[in-house]
């Protein structure tokens, strides 16, 4: 049997949404830009997933500029942000918890004269909101958070993080990796009070190499990438129609009966972390999103866990998949405070609603003959 629990790295593409790429690059193969027939029928698909995201962000169409995935999201909303408006300042404000593909780009801006500050979170994973309120200075330009923790799944009061921001001052700009929450979460961007939202397809049953990025009207970004001016000079480059057709699909998919689909795939999380924590030395840092379990397996390294998963047709993740092939302690675990025998021994399950509770019962039962056996013959 195969049960695939990583599904916060990466989701299977939905049957659909191949078929209608393999259109696009078999016979819709046009250049968006050209002004002939093909040209205008890849337009239509660029359009009609448009309209598609944006009306379940519930904002304007010209207020999504499509990428290639979070990170790049993630590096032009920061960088973006940071080029356009350093003349008000060069105070930038984030959280110890983030994706690498925020803190690195911080860290690039830093060696470029920018000041960051690290906001660290509670036992939860939450942000301190009064280490927030003292962090915010005049020259503040940009706060960047994540809404859903990849790793834990902790939940980021999103509107109230935005009250505080803009109540210091109204002009200083609110960034939300939303990568996490899009597709099991329904929110909009301004109802949040959010200037700038990542979003990514391959997370939602979409391709790889597909996301977006919400820009709020009016907002003053920096390009990144320079060239030919499409999606009006904020993202030179031909569009890459396949992906964000595909990805539109994938939303439209996705959000189809959202609330049925998050509840089964708690209650397949729920019945994961409360059958495992029923074992002797196992630990639940799980929190609100519906589709991640953290779970500490003491005793055991996670890679050495992880592989003897592996071996048996489960496939989980050691922290962030951008970089758990990497043996590292995680930020995120230490930041919410666990002893040093769970840092070096959780591993992460993530659901999605194509996973079954015979699924869920083959994990317990191999972990539950695997923990003993690897306990007393693993070095620690």
């Amino acid at each position: 049997m195969e049960a695939y629990f990583d599904n916060a790295a990466t989701t299977a593409v939905f049957p659909e949404v191949r078929e209608l790429m393999m259109k696009l690059m078999g016979e819709d193969y046009g250049n968006p830009s050209s002004l002939h027939g093909k040209g205008v029928q890849a337009e239509k698909y660029i359009k009609e997933a448009t309209a598609i995201i944006s009306a379940q962000l519930k904002c304007k169409e010209r207020e999504l500029v499509f990428t290639s995935g979070g990170t790049e999201s993630n590096n032009l909303a920061i960088i973006g942000a940071a080029l356009a408006h350093r003349r008000q300042g060069k105070h930038i404000i984030s959280t110890t918890i983030e994706h690498a593909s925020v803190l690195a780009t911080l860290e690039f801006l830093k060696k470029e004269g920018f000041e960051i500050t690290l906001i660290d979170v509670d036992s939860d994973g939450i942000l301190k909101l009064d280490e927030l309120k003292a962090a915010l200075r005049e020259d503040t330009i940009l706060v960047s958070t994540m809404y859903v923790n990849n790793e834990i799944g902790s939940i980021q009061p999103i509107q109230e993080i935005s009250r505080i921001i803009k109540a210091h001052n109204p002009e200083c700009l609110y960034h939300v990796d939303a990568v996490q929450a899009f597709g099991k979460l329904t929110f909009s961007p301004k109802k949040l009070g959010v200037d700038l939202m990542s979003i990514s397809g391959h997370k939602i049953h979409g391709p790889k190499g597909s996301g977006a990025l919400y820009v709020r009207e009016k907002v003053l970004l920096r390009p990144i990438i320079y060239g030919g001016g499409q999606q009006n000079n904020m993202r030179s480059g031909t569009e890459n129609v396949p992906g964000i057709a595909g990805m539109g699909l994938a939303a439209k998919l996705i959000y189809t009966g959202i609330d049925e689909k998050m509840e089964y795939v708690k209650s397949l999380r729920d019945a994961l972390v409360g059958k495992l924590t029923g074992i002797e030395g196992v630990y639940s840092n799980t929190k609100e999103a519906p589709h991640i379990a953290s779970i500490s397996f003491t005793g055991v390294r996670s890679e050495v866990m992880l592989h003897a998963l592996e071996d048996k047709g489960i496939y989980v993740s050691a922290g962030s998949a951008c970089s758990s092939n990497k043996p590292h302690v995680s930020s995120v675990l230490k930041s919410i405070g666990l002893e040093a025998d769970r840092l070096e021994s959780t591993l992460r399950f993530s659901f999605c609603e194509t996973n079954t509770m015979e699924e869920v019962d083959y994990a317990v039962e191999v972990i539950n003959e695997l923990l003993p056996m690897l306990r007393r013959y693993v070095r620690h």
